[in-house]
């Protein structure tokens, strides 16, 4: 049997996914990366984007929003405010909010909703690109 770590992904309203895995990789704040067991502890910001976890030789994917990962040699720890299954995405759902996150950052806005704004669009960007996602 491969090594595995455990992978612990918790949103504001629930735990969203809690297995042991192969592999997982994410988006950090400095790019991309993989997470494989025995990898060296660290800690980084989670960038709104896709999740991927191989488990039993198969990749799952996920949409997931801002957050924090915590990364020790046994597993891995994401707090985010957003992670979704692309069965469970609402692909009209996101289309409608990409077009309002549009259609609203034409207008004239603070900093503050600029950057809120923002990132509604690229949650719902990460959704599509995870329901759209041919395997």
């Amino acid at each position: 049997m491969a090594a595995t770590l455990r992978l612990e992904i918790v949103t504001p309203d629930a735990t969203a996914y809690s297995e042991d895995v192969e592999m997982v990789t994410l988006t950090g704040a400095e790019g991309e990366l993989g997470v494989y067991p025995n990898h060296v502890p660290l800690l980084t910001t989670l960038q709104p984007g896709e999740l991927r976890v191989l488990k039993g030789g198969r990749e799952t994917f996920l949409a997931v929003g801002e957050g924090f990962v915590e990364v020790r040699g046994d597993g891995v720890s994401v707090l985010t405010d957003l992670a979704l299954e692309a069965s469970t995405i609402d692909e009209s759902a996101a289309e409608a909010a990409v077009a309002r996150a549009r259609a609203a950052m034409k207008e004239d806005h603070g900093a503050e909703e600029v950057a809120a704004i923002q990132a509604t669009l690229q949650k719902a960007l990460a959704q599509l690109h995870v329901k759209r996602r041919r395997h």
